[in-house]
């Protein structure tokens, strides 16, 4: 549900006269680091350069949404620290493994459960939640629009 929030987001904001740009594993994935895979590493550089691109484009005055499985502690970190104070805003979508497996629309996880798919957040790699985020959505008790609504509602007096 990552994108869906994010894409509800961006659709309010741009409602809000809001300059945004959503980046997420469709349009990096295919493009700029479709030269990666899902090993730890890989995953590592995947955030780092979308870390990258979203400070290229902060630094233009985008409001840069980016939706991905990022799964280290220590990466999120490393954007965090690529950006100006106050303008990385780590939004944990909280949805428990059993309820993201539930809602496979892609069949990812069944993929990785028969070993089809290596190297999966969750299954046979680790996932660190965030330990304070700046915003907590539950996907359970959240409808999209809902969180959608709430992450507004945080980062607006951000801004």
């Amino acid at each position: 549900g990552k994108s869906t929030i994010a894409n509800e987001v961006e659709k309010r904001l741009a409602l809000m006269n809001r300059h945004t740009f959503l980046l997420d594993g469709d349009n990096i994935r295919h493009g700029l680091n479709k030269d990666l895979g899902f090993t730890d590493a890989d995953r590592v550089e995947n955030i780092r350069r979308v870390g990258e691109v979203a400070k290229l484009m902060a630094d233009a005055g985008l409001i840069v949404l980016t939706a991905f499985i990022s799964p280290f502690r220590a990466e999120r970190e490393m954007v965090r620290e690529m950006l100006a104070d106050g303008e990385f805003i780590e939004i944990f979508v909280d949805t428990p493994l059993e309820v993201a497996e539930a809602r496979d629309v892609k069949g990812l996880y069944k993929k990785a459960r028969s070993g089809a798919l290596k190297n999966f957040t969750g299954i046979d790699s680790p996932y660190e939640a965030p330990t304070s985020p700046e915003i907590r959505v539950n996907t359970v008790e959240m409808t999209p629009e809902e969180a959608a609504e709430h992450i507004i509602r945080k980062i607006m007096p951000l801004k």
